[in-house]
């Protein structure tokens, strides 16, 4: 009998609640203001956005207006270049996460690495690391999607497996499994935007995902699920 990695996390207090009242919040803004008027620019736009809030919490100075008219500094250009073909990433992420996560990182590295480090992890405690989450991505766990994406985002961005765009990966690789597990198939809340809006809580919950044991992934769980909705806030079907 296969064992549910994230039972016990899905059974924790207030994470049952929060994940359910997330999610009803999302169907709700993609059923009644999105399905009628949504478009491929919509979605554009949604990755535009996510875009520009994964670069700034990255490091980049770049404004969404300079952004927008691609004028950013390199860290947004790496990142927009990201949004440009992650969610063609989607079906593959479902069969060979592995590869879905190095072709990530390939394509945001593309413009400062070396080829040999696009995609390839630093040593092997961090490719050990990326094969968790890849076993995460491909058990027959019973948590929410939302929980599901919030665990592999901390993964990564927490184990830092990459000589660079950590951050960037991690967040993109939240958002393709809101896309692949059909909670959001076009891709238009802004999960980015929302940790961007929360980035003290995003950062110090990172921190205790990373060195508070279960009780520091508690705390995250519940911060994520709380950064969904603000995600949700932050789609352009909200404007």
């Amino acid at each position: 009998m296969t064992t549910d990695p994230l039972a016990w996390l899905a059974e924790l207090e207030g994470v049952p609640s929060a994940y359910a009242a997330t999610r009803d919040g999302i169907d709700v803004l993609l059923r009644d203001r999105g399905l009628r008027r949504t478009t491929p620019e919509t979605t554009a736009e949604s990755l535009l956005l996510g875009a520009h809030a994964s670069a700034v919490l990255e490091g980049s100075a770049s404004s969404l207006e300079e952004v927008r008219a691609g004028a950013g500094d390199q860290v947004a250009n790496d990142a927009v270049r990201l949004s440009s073909s992650m969610l063609g990433l989607a079906p593959l992420l479902k069969t060979a996460p592995l590869q879905a996560i190095a072709r990530l990182h390939a394509v945001v590295g593309s413009s400062s690495l070396a080829p040999d480090e696009l995609g390839r992890p630093r040593d092997a405690a961090s490719a050990d690391r990326l094969r968790g989450v890849s076993e995460l991505l491909l058990s027959d766990t019973s948590a929410p999607a939302l929980l599901v994406a919030a665990v592999a985002h901390a993964d990564v961005a927490t184990a830092a497996p990459f000589a660079s765009h950590n951050g960037i990966v991690a967040r993109a690789l939240e958002r393709l499994v809101l896309v692949s597990r059909g909670v959001d198939a076009k891709s238009l809340v802004v999960p980015e935007a929302g940790h961007l809006a929360l980035r003290k809580e995003y950062e110090s919950n990172l921190r205790a995902y990373r060195d508070g044991g279960p009780s520091g992934v508690h705390a995250w769980a519940l911060y994520a699920a709380e950064a969904f909705a603000a995600g949700a806030d932050a789609s352009p079907l909200r404007t």
